[in-house]
């Protein structure tokens, strides 16, 4: 089996690739953890499923550089195979034309090969999470560029605690735009204000493109807005994950 673990601000998601099935999981990110500890949610997790193939590679994407190294230990322990760590040095097959390629985060390119990897097209890849990521792919399968944007929860924590009146609200698709109560007008503006922003964002990119893209959507809080987008072409939920995969196959 292949292990992919792509660590996140929020969650540690764990793709697991079998001969004959893929499994995922989420662990929560906590920076208190030790190396033990991961050590021992690794080895319960994959117990608990009755996951017992031999493990022949394993490769990790992180955006925590504080806990990167205690997960890729754990990982070598438990499942005694080191892992291969998306970074300077490792082959993607796709031209970074950023000014400083090293400041493009590990689950951008991710995205962006894995997506190319399965649509060969100008792209746009959207990553709905902690942070909301717009990705520029060229039909060359170039990596251009993008926009970072706080995600949806981050929003409604930040309005929760700078105002003194408001709360803190469930997320989800209101009934109206119009709110009648100040909970719903929150929940209008969070949910139908993200889905303005990603639909005018998807314009203005395509825009400056001068060309139409395919526009593939992934992360935590995609399944609250792919439905209601018409631009979005494509849910791939584990994105990720299957671009750590292509990324593991050409280091392989």
């Amino acid at each position: 089996m292949l292990i992919a673990v792509d660590i996140g601000n929020t969650n540690i998601v764990i793709g697991v690739f079998l001969k004959d099935r893929f499994l995922n999981f989420r662990l929560s990110t906590n920076l208190k953890l030790t190396q033990d500890e991961y050590c021992i949610n690794f080895y319960n997790l994959f117990n608990l499923y009755g996951i017992n193939e031999r493990a022949y590679g394993a490769i990790v994407s992180s955006v925590v550089p504080q806990i990167t190294p205690r997960v890729i230990n754990a990982i070598e322990t438990v499942f005694n195979i080191k892992p291969l760590e998306v970074g300077p040095g490792i082959k993607t097959g796709m031209p970074i034309r950023y000014k400083n390629p090293s400041e493009v985060g590990a689950d951008r390119i991710v995205n962006a090969v894995g997506a190319y990897e399965e649509f060969k097209d100008a792209l746009i890849v959207i990553d709905s999470g902690t942070a909301i990521t717009f990705d520029v792919i060229s039909k060359k399968g170039e990596y251009i560029g993008g926009a970072i944007v706080p995600g949806i929860h981050i929003s409604a924590d930040a309005l929760a605690e700078k105002t003194a009146k408001l709360p803190r609200v469930p997320l989800g698709k209101p009934e109206s735009v119009i709110g009648k109560t100040t909970i719903n007008s929150i929940q209008s503006g969070l949910f139908y204000g993200y889905l303005s922003l990603i639909e005018g964002m998807i314009r203005r990119i395509k825009n400056e493109m001068e060309t139409d893209c395919t526009v593939v959507i992934t992360g935590g809080d995609s399944a609250l807005f792919y439905r209601h987008l018409n631009e979005i072409d494509h849910f791939r939920p584990y994105l990720t994950l299957f671009g750590l995969k292509v990324i593991y196959e050409k280091n392989a």
